[in-house]
């Protein structure tokens, strides 16, 4: 009778690609885009860029992301918490150079501040 460990070892590998494909499917999901058509300009991959940000900010974890232009550059906006400490790093990567544009920290107040002003623009008409 065969030994039952190839036989698991094959069905754990199926289910961790399993796992792996769906995550990777739902971590390109939650990329928000400013404007449609944004992520066709991209040079880079979403996941590419997860890389490079979180590289920067070591034990963080990314809680929004977006494709956007910001001062004439296409760029991956992360938000990325850390454990223990208050407020957000906020990591732009160029979407065309994979280059890192900006890393700053925002406070509670200064993110609040944020989310206001995007939320007012997003009313606003376009012209």
């Amino acid at each position: 009778m065969p030994s039952p460990k190839p036989l698991f070892a094959l069905s754990f590998a199926i289910a961790c690609a399993s796992l792996i494909a769906s995550s990777q499917a739902a971590a390109q999901a939650t990329m928000k885009e400013e404007k449609p058509g944004l992520m066709a300009r991209a040079r880079i991959t979403p996941d590419s860029a997860r890389k490079l940000a979180l590289a920067r900010v070591p034990k963080g974890k990314i809680t929004e992301e977006e494709l956007e232009e910001e001062n004439g550059k296409l760029v991956f906006s992360f938000d990325i918490t850390v454990p223990g400490k208050t407020g957000v790093d906020e990591v732009l990567i160029n979407a065309v150079t994979g280059v890192v544009v900006s890393k700053t920290h925002e406070s509670p107040k200064a993110q609040a501040r944020e989310k206001a002003a995007d939320a007012r623009a997003a009313k606003k008409p376009t012209p």
